[in-house]
């Protein structure tokens, strides 16, 4: 849906300029800022619905922006680096990043992973109107108010970890591959995004799987994927 505000932190002036130049020719509201307390300032004043963010900025990195704007805010964050390490990209989705794109890059493929994370938080938000709940064991989905607990205590989830672990429970006992699961909670077909979802797949076991699990909700099916399995269902 054309309209929505995007937020771009980027301390080259040029990039900042042809990210938002192509993005407003898509219609999208844009604001472009060069540092990360800025940032910080515009998420509040300029309240956008999405944030391009760079990783190297003059006054802080992009890990600690992401990090302050998950403790206020779910909208999706897509990183921008020059740092194509395994190390660099995990770092930025463990912060709470949604996607993470390496420079240089294409103005289409970003014009596109852009309009996947708008999509799939739309998406995301339309499920409140579902007056039901998943119940798998001690694992509770509430998919009115998207509140999500174990034994009974709330846990905490970034948009990208909720929207998994929904497609998951929505799909029990079916094996999908780390591509197919790009495609359906990224809303972008990628070859080479695997490393997002291992990543956002470890955070979320962390999160829904306890110590006195005996077995896991999310297993590992070697050279096809993972999937979702209930213990039991009420």
């Amino acid at each position: 849906m054309a309209g929505e505000k995007i937020l771009v932190v980027e301390d080259d002036r040029e990039i900042r300029e042809l990210v938002s130049m192509y993005l407003e020719s898509e219609s999208y509201t844009m604001l472009g800022v060069g540092n990360g307390a800025e940032a910080i300032l515009q998420l509040e004043r300029f309240r956008p619905d999405l944030v391009i963010l760079d990783v190297l900025l003059p006054d802080m990195d992009g890990m600690q922006v992401c990090r302050q704007v998950r403790q206020v805010s779910n909208i999706p964050i897509v990183f921008l680096s020059c740092q194509p390490s395994n190390h660099h990209i995990i770092a930025g989705l463990e912060a709470g990043g949604d996607d993470y794109m390496v420079k240089p890059f294409d103005p289409a493929v970003l014009l596109a992973r852009v309009r996947a994370n708008l999509r799939r938080a739309a998406g995301l938000k339309a499920e409140e109107g579902e007056a039901q709940t998943r119940r798998f064991g001690c694992l509770e989905i509430n998919l009115e108010s998207l509140d999500v607990r174990l034994d009974g205590q709330q846990v905490p989830l970034y948009a990208k970890e909720l929207q998994l672990l929904l497609f998951f429970s929505k799909h029990p006992n079916i094996v999908f591959s780390a591509r197919h699961l790009y495609e359906q909670v990224w809303g972008w077909n990628s070859d080479g995004d695997e490393r997002t979802v291992m990543v956002h797949i470890s955070n979320l076991r962390k999160k829904i799987e306890s110590e006195e699990t005996c077995s896991p909700y999310i297993q590992t099916v070697r050279g096809f994927g993972y999937k979702f399995v209930p213990r039991s269902y009420e």
